[in-house]
């Protein structure tokens, strides 16, 4: 086991799945200018699913913290400030359920003018 858990790959992973991988979708969604239903919905999903694996790495994370000899990784996976570290994957999964919603309703709606035609 080492010191801290921030030379930890998990640490580095919780890093990329946080800021660079949901930066790189946001950046995706703001740049296009004409996207299938399809890849608003995998992106929707994707940000659904990255803020399911932060959730993990940051259990993964206060858990490795408890068994190090250093107080500096305590203080931010296994205290009061870990809460405000959940804020982060709770908002990610708020926008990928808002564009995962979005696209459904949009797909159903319609599919109701569709039938409504006939």
């Amino acid at each position: 086991m080492r010191e801290t858990v921030f030379v930890e790959f998990q640490f580095w992973l919780l890093v990329v799945f946080s800021f660079v991988v949901p930066g790189i979708i946001v950046w995706l969604c703001l740049t296009v200018r004409a996207v299938s239903r399809n890849t608003v919905l995998a992106l929707g999903l994707l940000l659904v699913a990255v803020a399911g694996f932060d959730f993990y790495l940051l259990q993964a994370l206060a858990r490795m913290a408890r068994l190090t000899p250093s107080l500096a990784d305590d203080a931010i996976f296994d205290s009061e400030v870990t809460v405000g570290l959940y804020v982060l994957p709770a908002l990610l999964a708020g926008v990928g359920i808002n564009v995962t919603s979005h696209v459904l309703v949009q797909h159903l709606t319609d599919a109701q003018k569709r039938f409504a035609r006939r």
